[in-house]
């Protein structure tokens, strides 16, 4: 314990953030390998049918994109607004290539790591006064221990569908209010003009976006608008104008016609607007409950010493914690509100990806917060002083310490499938994956032979634990066997063998 500790105090900051990166990199590798095997699933042919016909008949991308454009608009009229992801949804890149699937987890984790390790560290630097390295840091660890406890690794990694809806879009916004709060705090009026034309066109593509992500944006633009103009007048125009693109963009989304005929159609019944609020702020402490583990707990711990040493050494002011805590709980809080208005409920798991890293974020952040507040108060004998300096004295000795001991448990989990990183690598390794995609070779053989016109498929004999998706059902009138029907144009699909009889049957209610 003691070399442990000698080790800690030896150690850098920057060592620490190399070794942060290169862990983050080698955890994300058994994820992308598994994308090695990923194919299309559930909703990519209901949205790409028509783009695929389009392609197969004149193999124009340029034709397949306009066909694209066309559908989006049609389900604008008919089926919902978002007039981003629906166009986004059609272009699905399996409609073009099938077995091109591998490049979705490198799409959906390229964007999201990096969009959210963008803003993190921008925050932490420009709001929070910390240095770069030590930024760096802390959002590398937040992101390693996010992407092993996601709650749904399939629909927010590999399923193109529902990750270009929610996890593409969030990115989006992330880097869009990286680039609205850099305009804030440029020097150069040339860099800040450059940031703020760029977020006002963002601005209009996270409005076509998902309403969860959406409703996110206008609340934290606002609020940015009320700082600006609190604190810098000066620069209220660089905030103002993205905030108006956005918003122009979220009321051509909420307004659609065929929100209207979705929700004439739809058998699910939402809240009030007051009690889905109020049930917003319920669910944001259920659900953070849930999203903190024994991995986020060692986490948070480990980097106790660190926030604290940073913080201290901020020049920026601390003074609004509990605004800040009340602000982050806010903005966690709307993102569960649109779900429980529309159908009324929560747990919609591609929905709680986009949540759940949201929640890690502010919860570093307002620690980082409170941190800064309390070590920036005058010297006396409290508790906040004694906790301080018991996280000087512990400094990097503790958190290398901590950090052994996530790995230790990330490693040596029981369960092999509790960690996506362990589950993925276990699924290649047992072979899973391999056989998985040897069969959904085949029955992609069976999809394209003319010469059939009426598909019995068989039940997957192994399936990666992370590619947990709806299958096709042993009848054939199941909306996911016709969804597969249409889009390959055949008289009908469905599972043969006793295992989909038995299956459908332990669905039923």
């Amino acid at each position: 314990m003691d070399r442990i500790r000698q080790i800690g105090k030896a150690i850098s900051i920057r060592q620490m953030t190399v070794c942060a990166a290169v862990l983050l990199c080698l955890s994300l590798l058994p994820l992308l390998l598994l994308g090695r095997y990923n194919v299309m699933c559930t909703d990519d042919y209901d949205y790409g049918t028509r783009v695929h016909d389009v392609f197969l008949e004149t193999g124009s991308f340029s034709a397949s994109v306009q066909e694209a454009w066309r559908q989006n608009m049609d389900f604008y009229q008919d089926w919902q607004g978002t007039y981003v992801s629906c166009f986004l949804m059609g272009l699905c890149p399996m409609n073009f290539d099938y077995g091109i699937a591998w490049a979705v987890p490198i799409l959906m984790i390229g964007m999201f790591a990096s969009s959210a390790f963008v803003l993190g560290r921008h925050i932490f630097i420009r709001w929070l006064g910390y240095e770069k390295e030590g930024a760096s840091l802390i959002v590398l660890l937040m992101l390693f221990v996010f992407y092993q406890v996601i709650e749904a690794p399939y629909e927010g990694i590999y399923w193109y569908n529902g990750a270009t809806h929610y996890v593409l879009i969030q990115s989006l916004w992330f880097f869009l209010l990286a680039l609205v709060s850099e305009a804030l705090w440029a020097e150069e009026k040339r860099r800040a003009a450059v940031c703020t034309v760029a977020a006002a066109v963002l601005a209009v593509i996270v409005g076509g976006g998902n309403l969860v992500t959406s409703l996110q944006a206008e609340i934290v633009m606002a609020f940015l608008v009320f700082y600006a103009f609190w604190k810098r007048k000066d620069k209220i125009a660089y905030v103002i104008i993205p905030f108006l693109t956005g918003s122009a963009g979220f009321l051509i989304n909420v307004l659609a016609p065929g929100n209207s005929r979705r929700g004439s159609m739809d058998m699910d019944e939402g809240y009030s607007a007051v009690k889905a609020i109020a049930l917003s702020f319920y669910n944001t402490a259920v659900f953070a409950i849930r999203w903190t583990p024994v991995l986020v707990v060692i986490l948070w711990i480990a980097l106790l010493p660190l926030l604290w040493k940073f913080a201290k050494a901020s020049k920026r002011d601390f003074s609004h914690p509990v605004l800040v805590t009340a602000g982050a709980y806010c903005v966690i809080s709307a993102m569960f509100t649109p779900t429980l208005y529309a159908v009324g409920m929560t747990g919609l798991s591609r929905v709680d990806n986009i949540i759940q890293m949201t929640y890690y974020l502010a919860v570093l952040l307002v620690t980082a917060y409170w941190f800064g507040y309390l070590s920036h108060r005058e010297a006396r004998e409290d508790a906040g002083a004694a906790f301080g300096l018991f996280l000087e004295r512990a400094g990097n000795g503790m958190s290398v310490i901590c950090l052994l001991l996530l790995l230790a448990v990330w490693a040596l989990t029981a369960d092999k499938n509790t960690y996506t990183s362990i589950s993925a690598l276990r699924s290649v390794a047992k072979g899973e994956a391999q056989t998985f995609y040897q069969e959904a070779m085949e029955r992609h053989a069976l999809y394209t032979n003319e010469d059939i016109a009426e598909v019995e498929v068989s039940p997957y004999s192994a399936k990666p634990a992370l590619f947990d998706f709806t299958d096709l059902s042993a009848d054939e009138g199941n909306w996911m066997n016709l969804a597969v029907a249409r889009y390959y144009h055949k008289d009908s699909v469905k599972m043969s063998g006793e295992q989909a009889f038995s299956e459908l049957n332990h669905a039923a209610p």
